[in-house]
């Protein structure tokens, strides 16, 4: 019934917002390096890699430049529209092919990189192994603002994401992967629309008042 949803919905998104996303794709190929979409490694269901699509944001050889996968404030390596299409999260759009298709779906675990989802538990990965990996999800939810919590970090950001944001990350994709039905679902879509109109919204913990504690460490950041 999910995967049903997916196509029909993201076929009806797709054809709605085509004509916005089309001053878009010209910008990004009049600016920056001239492309239009970044094809990113991801691991996806079944700890299968595909390659997800986005607007392109960064310069193309971004992981390999200092940083790496994690993106931090000011960072160099963003293109002329690529700080706007972050925030508002247009960049993300070009995932509706990835649902279409079936590598994703609209609510699920944020897909990862290989190495961010090596530092996964065997626990957590057999969990969300089994599901495809959401356009948005309880994870994203949280760290809506991820960039934004590493920056704040006094400490070495790398660690902290390793130690401590990573292992939270990979509970609330487990809570998630035991409640997956449609109106869990339809609440994450809900949810995910209000956070993008108010961004320090917590409304989350409201409606979801059994997902995992927060650890002591990220209570000041989320």
């Amino acid at each position: 019934m999910i995967r049903f949803f997916d196509i029909l919905f993201s076929f009806i998104t797709i054809i709605i917002l085509f004509p916005f996303m089309i001053p878009v794709m010209i910008g990004l190929k009049l600016t920056g390096e001239h492309y239009i979409f970044y094809s990113q490694p991801r691991v996806g269901k079944g700890g299968k890699e595909f390659n997800m699509l986005k607007f392109a944001t960064m310069l193309k050889n971004s992981p390999n430049l200092p940083g790496g996968v994690l993106t931090q404030k000011n960072d160099s390596r963003i293109l002329p529209m690529g700080k706007f299409l972050r925030k508002t999260k247009i960049n993300e759009l070009p995932q509706l092919i990835n649902i279409f298709i079936g590598q994703m779906s609209f609510i699920g675990p944020r897909p990862q990189a290989r190495q961010h989802y090596d530092l996964y538990s065997d626990d957590v990965k057999k969990a969300i192994d089994l599901i495809p990996p959401g356009l948005s999800g309880i994870g994203s939810v949280v760290f809506r603002d991820e960039e934004k919590i590493l920056d704040k970090i006094q400490c070495d950001r790398t660690q902290f994401h390793d130690t401590v944001i990573a292992p939270y990350k990979g509970e609330l994709e487990v809570w998630y992967s035991q409640r997956r039905n449609i109106l869990t679902n339809f609440l994450l879509i809900l949810i995910t629309i209000w956070i993008l109109i108010k961004p320090q919204s917590d409304i989350y913990l409201h409606i979801f008042k059994d997902i995992p504690f927060i650890p002591e460490e990220l209570k000041i950041y989320v």
